[in-house]
């Protein structure tokens, strides 16, 4: 029986029968070995409450362990029928973990959680609420929003986050508090046919960039983000080469955005400068005309005379001026060149993904 929401089948009493909504729920795992088996037991208990509403798959996606975490998965599901796990046979990073999960889901929903649960399994019933309100391709829960919240997150990890997203937003323009949350819902046949490159945790950013171009509804929940047990067991994910690294990554994934506006911004501060000095130039050449000592000469020679004399006086304004106008106007030339080579990315990826969707329909 094919799972497909909202879907009703007649019997051969002609009794009308609801087809539950199938959900695959995606659990990337990497040395989660002291958590994994009380998390998912924790998850099953809160999935056998929607048991009337969804009918449930859950893809645990063992991403190069180097200790027990994949062996324990294995144990896992042996005792739960509807829980499969897929081995990277080394460490492949978030993206390709996700990307493993989602070419292996069947759900007409696919739901992405951190296994550490610092998300706590009430998310799932208003992702998918909100989703069926809304008709959303793309549903992310998000701590930064109105409404959401953070406990015991560390300081600095905290503030580079809220940093990095505040980056995104004000460069994206989208109505979107948190970029980089990897807890989501997506339509299964959406996030199936997306095609996705990242490796890393940049592929959140990328997913959003991509729904984007292709015009996908996307919507937020406010969510509670609570590290209060990864405080307990001491985990921490937070370095200062990690910090670092955040930085550089959340302006890269600012830029594929909106490129042109950087060039744009960066140029116009850059061509303030330049007519600042080039300003001060003229009045002083005006101040300086006056002053030429041959009163016959013409105007050209005279305004060439105080011009030689404001150079004599102050030759690196002349450098200076002439230096950051050109690179101005560089700048805005390659915010024009960046936008353009946008413009064609975000065509040639729509169409390129309506041949890829009607390929697969075929």
């Amino acid at each position: 029986m094919s799972h497909k929401p909202d879907r009703f089948m007649t019997s051969e009493n002609d009794k009308i029968i609801t087809e539950k909504p199938l959900v695959s729920i995606i659990l990337p795992a990497f040395n989660e070995e002291t958590i994994i088996e009380k998390n998912i037991g924790r998850l099953y208990t809160y999935l056998n409450t929607l048991n009337h509403l969804y009918d449930w798959e859950i893809l645990v996606i063992n991403d190069g362990s180097s200790d027990s975490t994949g062996s324990v998965a294995d144990a896992l599901a042996n005792t739960y029928t509807n829980l499969a796990v897929y081995h990277h046979t080394i460490n492949r990073n978030l993206g390709n973990a996700l990307r493993t999960g989602f070419q292996n889901s069947k759900g007409d929903y696919v739901i992405v959680l951190d296994i550490d649960l610092s998300y706590s399994p009430e998310h799932i019933e208003q992702l998918l609420l909100k989703r069926e309100e809304c008709d959303a391709d793309m549903v992310i829960a998000s701590p930064y929003m109105k409404g959401g919240k953070n406990t015991d997150v560390p300081f600095i990890r905290l503030l580079l986050s809220k940093t990095v997203n505040l980056m995104m937003r004000k460069t994206s323009k989208l109505n979107i508090c948190t970029f980089t949350s990897m807890v989501r819902v997506y339509k299964g046949e959406f996030i199936r046919s997306l095609n996705t490159k990242s490796s890393t945790f940049d592929i959140n950013s990328e997913i959003l960039f991509k729904a984007y171009i292709l015009r996908a509804k996307v919507m937020e929940i406010p969510a509670h983000l609570d590290w209060s047990e990864q405080k307990k067991l001491g985990k921490t994910r937070t370095s200062s080469l990690r910090i670092v690294m955040g930085i550089f990554n959340g302006l890269a994934n600012s830029f594929i955005f909106r490129p042109y506006v950087f060039f744009w911004i960066l140029g116009l501060f850059i061509f303030l400068i330049s007519v600042y000095i080039i300003v001060w130039i003229f009045i002083n050449t005006y101040y300086a005309y006056p002053m030429t000592a041959d009163l016959t000469q013409g105007f050209e020679e005279r305004f060439s005379l105080a011009v030689s004399e404001v150079f004599r006086q102050r030759p690196y304004s002349f450098i200076v001026g002439g230096t950051t106008l050109i690179i101005s106007i560089q700048l805005m030339g390659l915010g024009f060149i960046s936008l353009q080579k946008k413009r064609y990315f975000d065509e040639l990826f729509h169409l390129n993904s309506a041949i890829l969707k009607a390929t697969k329909n075929s």
